[in-house]
């Protein structure tokens, strides 16, 4: 017998808060909300250790990412959360709940927080809302997440929000601004049943 959980229906208009942080839809329609997400995945950092596989240049490009990110959340197949410090406030990072397998009650998440909001507890407090989320709310069992060898902000964020190391990928990645040369990745995960972290973020991305 297969575990097969309820489809979710449409996911576009989740809204979360907790720790400080509000985490609602991108906007495609807003220029504010396209320049921001712009500037997050062009950023010199992101760019370091994340090769998007369709590039994303100018606003034409965001705006169409963030359409089809609203297109994945209302199939339910993924949730794409713009990050805020204030309801209804200005992004300042984005955090992604992805690749919904409803079979499986698995997904992947993903995260990058801008550079004037770094060294708040951003990624880590909206991680672990999402994660929360996704395990009450969505009944999922399993949430994954990979990043790229050597990116260590990322992998303590992980283990601050008990995602735990599981091993390394060979070859699992596309290496900086390349989309013909891969590099490893360390897989990370945290399972509906695991302890739930402790109470409190250090400060960190």
């Amino acid at each position: 017998m297969t575990r097969d959980l309820p489809d979710p229906g449409d996911l576009s208009s989740v809204r979360l808060s907790g720790g400080g942080l509000w985490l609602r839809p991108w906007d495609p329609a807003s220029d504010a909300d396209v320049d921001a997400f712009l500037r997050g995945v062009t950023d010199r950092e992101f760019a370091r250790w994340n090769t998007p596989l369709t590039p994303i240049t100018d606003r034409a490009t965001a705006r169409e990412a963030l359409r089809t990110r609203g297109e994945q959340a209302a199939a339910g197949t993924a949730v794409p959360f713009l990050i805020a410090e204030a309801e209804d406030g200005p992004a300042v990072g984005h955090l992604g709940v992805n690749e919904i397998r409803r079979v499986f009650g698995r997904a992947i998440v993903g995260y990058w927080v801008l550079p004037e909001a770094r060294g708040r507890g951003v990624a880590t407090r909206a991680l672990d809302l999402a994660a929360r989320w996704s395990f009450d709310a969505l009944g999922l069992h399993r949430l994954e997440l990979g990043h790229a060898v050597g990116h260590a902000a990322s992998c303590t964020i992980a283990e601050r929000c008990g995602f735990r190391y599981e091993g390394t990928l060979r070859g699992e990645m596309f290496e900086e601004g390349r989309r013909d040369a891969f590099r490893d990745a360390h897989l990370h995960a945290r399972l509906a049943a695991d302890p739930v972290p402790g109470a409190g973020t250090p400060a960190g991305a």
